[in-house]
């Protein structure tokens, strides 16, 4: 990762860098070319200022051949002197250099010519008329010094749109390349991450049949390898758990089988006519018996579907007689509960596995009995729709409160909602309900009733096209 972030920054530096470098050298030029352009205008100033006053000098000694004249003619040419000496500290080109030197030798010349000769003399006259030719150069030079600050500064111009031009294209290369270099090492890392999330995703759902190999940096896969021993490890724990399940349902079994007959022959009369008090009794007898007969068809159902043992048996039958063959399995539960029926059911030939459709519906009807108080209603409705079987299962309970909606389908969750009846649930009735669903290619949802009770609806196809594969939602 360091070194990806490394390879990302790079360019970006190299262009920061780069930028900070043409700036500082655009900066370095604008500012010298400041210095030199008003040292230039400053000692140009001077200069035409210095001449006058050599000019006005001489003529004055003309006039009045003072020899204390000749001494501010020497401190003026001193001046001049030193200014045209400034002047060639500046960057100036050859012919620039060339008339600063011509002007100031013109300039020693005529001190050294004005010192000797006399006043009012016709090489005085001489002297003075020479002058207005050493203001020509000056005037020249001058001309010269400011054509040199323009072609600097038209210079400078180009140079900074230059490095304009060539920083917009670095920045053109280098986005594109950082983005490149961003979006491979995203891929890098984010496929390897991708897989780790959709492993752990697994893992939570209970889904441990495929196993966990990640290629990409060395931390990624050493945690692969950790998913990998937990998805084992929780594969381990997963069978030992069903075959403890399918051990004790089929343990349970037998001696229920034979307190079921033992009370059938009770009620039977086989050995005697009973009491109504004994006939109660065995009456709650039979009841609990078929209670618990369905927990243990419900942990053999789960049990065997979790092992991928079983699949779907497709049929076609007759919706109305296994409702009716399902309220009657429940009819002593009912009748205890004093639960009032609604039941509307079309007559549909729906073609699925008739016995765990059974096996939804029944533990439908379990889960609404469990819930609805003493003198309640349970409706069960069933209707074609769009080629769909719409069944729903609705009670006048307490209702399922909103934050265990989503968990009233897990595996062996019990809501905090208080079960009525002396046999409590197992929690994996509407697990059951729900693999059964999803294997059939059907949705199951949870509405509120009208009653405030619980209002499950079930949506299955009418017609299976092609047998299909169960679930893998929990493996083995």
């Amino acid at each position: 990762m360091l070194i990806g972030f490394t390879i990302v920054a790079a360019p970006l530096l190299f262009a920061i860098v780069n930028a900070a470098v043409q700036m500082n050298r655009l900066s370095n030029r604008s500012e010298q070319l400041v210095v030199h352009g008003v040292q230039g205008t400053r000692n140009n100033q001077s200069m035409f200022e210095e001449i006058g006053a050599l000019e006005r000098s001489a003529r004055l000694y003309q006039i009045i051949g003072n020899a204390e004249l000749l001494e501010g003619y020497s401190r003026n040419h001193a001046r001049l002197a030193a200014t045209i000496g400034e002047l060639l500290t500046l960057p100036l080109d050859a012919e620039s250099q060339t008339d600063a030197r011509g002007l100031l030798a013109e300039a020693d010349r005529l001190s050294g010519e004005l010192k000797g000769a006399p006043p009012n003399s016709p090489r005085m006259a001489e002297i003075i008329n020479a002058f207005p030719h050493m203001s020509e150069m000056a005037s020249n030079l001058s001309n010269r010094i400011n054509t040199d600050i323009h072609d600097e500064l038209t210079s400078l111009q180009l140079a900074a749109q230059r490095a304009q031009q060539k920083l917009f294209w670095q920045t053109l290369l280098l986005v594109p390349m950082t983005l490149a270099v961003v979006g491979v090492f995203t891929y890098l890392f984010g496929r390897p991450i991708r897989a780790i999330d959709r492993a752990i995703s697994e893992l939570g759902r209970g889904a441990f049949s495929r196993p966990i190999a990640i290629s990409g940096p060395a931390d990624l896969e050493r945690l692969a390898a950790q998913l990998e021993w937990l998805r084992g490890r929780l594969l381990e724990l997963a069978q030992e758990k069903n075959r403890f399940l399918r051990h004790m349902s089929h343990e349970l079994k037998t001696p229920l089988a034979n307190i079921r007959e033992g009370t059938e022959l009770l009620m039977d009369g086989a050995v005697g006519e009973l009491k109504s008090a004994q006939r109660e009794v065995a009456a709650i007898l039979r009841e609990n018996g078929m209670k618990l007969q369905r927990l243990i068809e419900n942990l053999l159902s789960f049990s065997a579907w979790q092992a991928k043992s079983v699949g779907l048996e497709i049929t076609e039958f007759k919706l109305r007689p296994l409702v009716k063959s399902v309220l009657e399995n429940q009819q002593l539960t009912l009748v205890a509960q004093r639960v009032r029926l609604d039941v509307h059911v079309e007559d549909l030939t729906p073609c699925a596995d008739r016995a765990k459709v059974r096996l939804i519906l029944d533990n439908l009807l379990s889960n609404a009995v469990k819930f609805t108080p003493r003198g309640g209603t349970i409706s069960i409705h069933a209707r074609g729709e769009r080629e769909q079987l719409i069944l729903d299962v609705m009670d006048s309970g307490p209702g399922i409160p909103a934050e265990e909606r989503n968990r009233i389908f897990e595996a062996f969750y019990q809501g905090k909602t208080p079960q009525g009846g002396h046999v409590k649930g197992t929690g994996i009735g509407l697990s059951v309900v729900t693999e059964f669903v999803n294997a059939h290619g059907g949705s199951i949802e949870i509405f509120e009733a009208k009653t405030g009770g619980a209002h499950f609806r079930v949506r299955l196809p009418l017609r299976q096209a092609t047998k299909p594969a169960r679930t893998a939602a929990h493996a083995a």
